[in-house]
């Protein structure tokens, strides 16, 4: 064999071995972070039971992150500090976080973890008649500090009393202190029964209806982000969602 030709064989060969060891490797699996998942105790959505935090959004969380291979952890806080955490860690995500217009492109979103309702509640011994949000101008209505309908009513000419914390304003609300406390509902919700105000507090007028999200830290890497939502797309097609929502609401109904 001429020299040009054993030159041509063993570069043909070394190729050969070179393509046969590329497809024999496994592919390099993608590193995610470990993420700090902050929230707030806002039943039915995340509260904490014997030591752990549960509840519907925490639920569909823990589900979606482990399907992902994703560790994590949960820590229960005041709002204002889950918020701060969330925009000043590099690894943190708040929930259950309103994706507003002005939050937009400060988080990389990933759900949504849950729906509700934004209703105007009210004490039992007034006579309400309120029919749309205009309805409410003028009075006082409790909200608290760094919470999304605080900003919308604000924005829209409503006079808002906010509280350092939501557990304040029913409170207030029987005081007499506020008119209307401005609250985050959904189906499943037992903090008027557990309280016992469920007799003198009164959903008096529903003024929006929300999704709600997982909000992460910009530098938490897309290709995370993309994960988690095809999970939480997943998990909405395949009925765990709906079960995680029906076992609370079944929870809530039987007290």
């Amino acid at each position: 064999m001429h020299s040009w030709q054993l030159c041509f064989a063993l570069v043909i060969l070394s190729g050969s071995l070179s393509a046969t060891t590329l497809a024999a490797s496994p592919p390099v699996p993608i590193t995610a972070p470990h993420l700090s998942l902050t929230t707030e105790t806002a039943a039915p959505s995340s509260m904490l039971e014997n030591g752990r935090v549960v509840g519907i959004a925490t639920d569909k969380l823990r589900i979606v992150l482990e399907r992902a291979g994703v560790t994590y952890d949960i820590t229960l806080l005041p709002w204002k500090r889950a918020y701060t955490a969330a925009l000043q860690q590099p690894n943190a995500c708040v929930y259950s976080t309103t994706r507003t217009p002005e939050r937009e492109t400060l988080f990389k979103w990933i759900g949504p973890t849950d729906v509700g309702q934004w209703v105007l509640m009210g004490r039992a011994d007034r006579n309400w008649r309120i029919a749309s949000l205009d309805d409410a101008r003028g009075l006082r209505i409790g909200t608290y500090h760094g919470d999304a309908r605080d900003g919308y009513l604000k924005s829209r000419g409503f006079v808002t009393d906010a509280a350092p914390s939501e557990a304040l304003n029913p409170p207030k609300l029987l005081q007499g202190r506020i008119d209307l406390w401005a609250a985050s509902w959904r189906a499943g919700s037992d903090v008027l029964v557990k309280n016992g105000w469920d007799k003198e507090i009164v959903p008096v007028f529903v003024f929006n209806r929300i999704a709600v999200y997982l909000a992460c830290n910009p530098a938490v890497p897309d290709a995370l982000v993309k994960r988690l939502n095809a999970e939480f797309e997943t998990i909405e097609r395949d009925g765990t969602a709906r079960a995680i929502e029906r076992r609370y609401e079944r929870r809530a109904s039987s007290r």
